[in-house]
């Protein structure tokens, strides 16, 4: 949104025109001050209540095997991998998903759970996700941080076909979404989850999905 502003006046005031930039509603400390008052009471209670019981008894840690002993802190040295989907898979997966009433997000987020599952033996699999929580319109053209962390815990007991994953994907993601507006650092702060140097808390991978103006897909997984 900031190089889109500053594109528009660029070439207007290039122009001798005046700003062709509508004036804002809100500003973003408008939006701090109505989120700080509106998420107490009733409303944070809510929203507690979801995260304590969608998160109650998840495994604190994902023990993805390594090459190499975990250091005792976290160096945050990494290096990045990539690759590209041939066309034909992409638009098997856009398929896929479509058959399946889900989002491409809900499917590949399933084949990155399952992979992580595959790899650490566990069934039950924790990764976090951001998103730009800016799911009102007065927020939609207003240039502030209000990205967030989602926990997304998934449940891959019963041996389930993809299909069946695939709903409870679904259930987790929509659930995720309609709770949103808690901040990450308000759970962590409410969970207290056992703390670890080497480990960020709830969840030590994270997935993200972005789509680039030209219609491509760029999805990621870290661990951290």
């Amino acid at each position: 949104m900031l190089v889109k502003e500053v594109a528009a006046l660029y070439e207007a005031f290039s122009r001798g025109e005046p700003s062709p930039l509508p004036e804002l509603t809100i500003q973003y400390a408008d939006f701090t001050v109505w989120q700080r008052n509106w998420l107490q009471g009733e409303a944070l209670a809510e929203q507690l209540s979801y995260w304590r019981g969608q998160l109650a008894g998840a495994p604190g840690v994902l023990e993805l095997p390594t090459d190499k002993p975990r250091p005792p802190t976290q160096s945050f040295r990494g290096a990045t991998n990539s690759f590209v989907f041939p066309s034909s898979l992409s638009e098997s997966l856009n398929r896929l998903s479509q058959a399946n009433g889900v989002t491409l997000f809900m499917t590949l987020l399933a084949s990155w759970q399952t992979l992580l599952s595959r790899y650490s033996g566990q069934e039950d699999v924790v990764v976090g996700t951001p998103i730009a929580n800016r799911n009102r319109a007065e927020t939609e053209q207003l240039i502030g941080f209000f990205v967030n962390m989602l926990v997304l815990r998934t449940d891959l007991s019963g041996k389930p076909t993809f299909r069946e994953l695939l709903v409870r994907v679904k259930e987790v993601a929509l659930g995720a979404y309609a709770h949103q507006d808690l901040p990450f650092e308000k759970l962590v702060e409410e969970l207290q989850p056992g703390r670890d140097l080497s480990r960020s808390p709830l969840f030590q991978v994270m997935f993200a999905v972005s789509e680039h103006s030209a219609g491509n897909v760029d999805s990621a997984g870290t661990d951290s």
